[in-house]
């Protein structure tokens, strides 16, 4: 058998050599002991909050958070809330499932936003080497894309390089033309976050016509929008019931 030491108990733990502890944070399952220090909880970092106006703060007191308006009253609400000097723009804010192109709607009234138009040609082509980009829009045909693709990386990212999936890359530029001043707008979600934003007219349109455009893009999107709500620029944002 072997020998037993003998522990001497006479030692004062004063004595005894301090352990010097790394700052390693460890999570445990076991909750911590009585006189244990516990883990240091690691908090992320929270965004600062919006500091509102008091008279924003003021119209948004009529709004009920809990309440999702049909489009008329929606309509109504926002026009009466809007507080701006000029005729403010009233947008729709939508959210769907993944972000990526989610279609398109004709709005049946103007919405006040024009669109500058090119169509591709040497000229164009000229200015866009010279970096003079004054269009919101352009349009070419098929046969354009050879002369197109080095101009990729200026387009590309402004989202402005002609494609199929869009409708800007087309045989029939004239009706492609013409559905742009109709009124047609392809929804597109936010590059990184499945979001849209689509401008339904000013504070100032007859709310008929706003109905109708807000009616329009809800049953253009039906089977994709999860959540919407409208805004004007000077406005608290309104919950707006989906179409059944």
């Amino acid at each position: 058998m072997g020998s037993t030491k003998n522990v001497d108990m006479s030692i004062d733990p004063k004595d005894l050599p301090k352990v010097v502890k790394a700052d390693v944070v460890e999570q445990s399952a076991e909750p911590a002991s009585e006189g244990e220090a516990k883990p240091t909880a690691i908090k992320a970092a929270k965004k600062p909050r919006k500091n509102r106006s008091a008279k924003y703060s003021a119209v948004r007191a009529h709004v009920d958070k809990t309440r999702k308006y049909d489009p008329f009253s929606a309509i109504e609400m926002i026009k009466k809330l809007s507080y701006s000097s000029f005729p403010g723009t009233i947008t729709a804010h939508g959210v769907v499932e993944s972000a990526g192109e989610v279609g398109s709607v004709a709005l049946p009234h103007n919405t006040g936003k024009t669109y500058t138009v090119a169509v591709f040609s040497e000229e164009v082509a000229k200015q866009i080497e010279d970096g003079n980009i004054d269009f919101d829009v352009l349009l070419a045909t098929p046969a354009d894309m050879p002369k197109l693709t080095k101009f990729a990386r200026s387009l590309g990212p402004k989202g402005l390089m002609p494609n199929p999936k869009n409708g800007t890359l087309t045989q029939d530029i004239e009706g492609k033309k013409k559905q742009l001043s109709s009124g047609t707008v392809t929804i597109k979600t936010e590059k990184k976050a499945p979001l849209y934003h689509v401008v339904i007219g000013k504070t100032d349109m007859e709310t008929k016509d706003l109905v109708e455009n807000l009616t329009a893009l809800l049953t253009a999107t039906k089977t994709k929008t999860r959540k919407l709500s409208i805004a004007a620029t000077m406005s608290p944002g309104i919950k707006v019931e989906l179409a059944k």
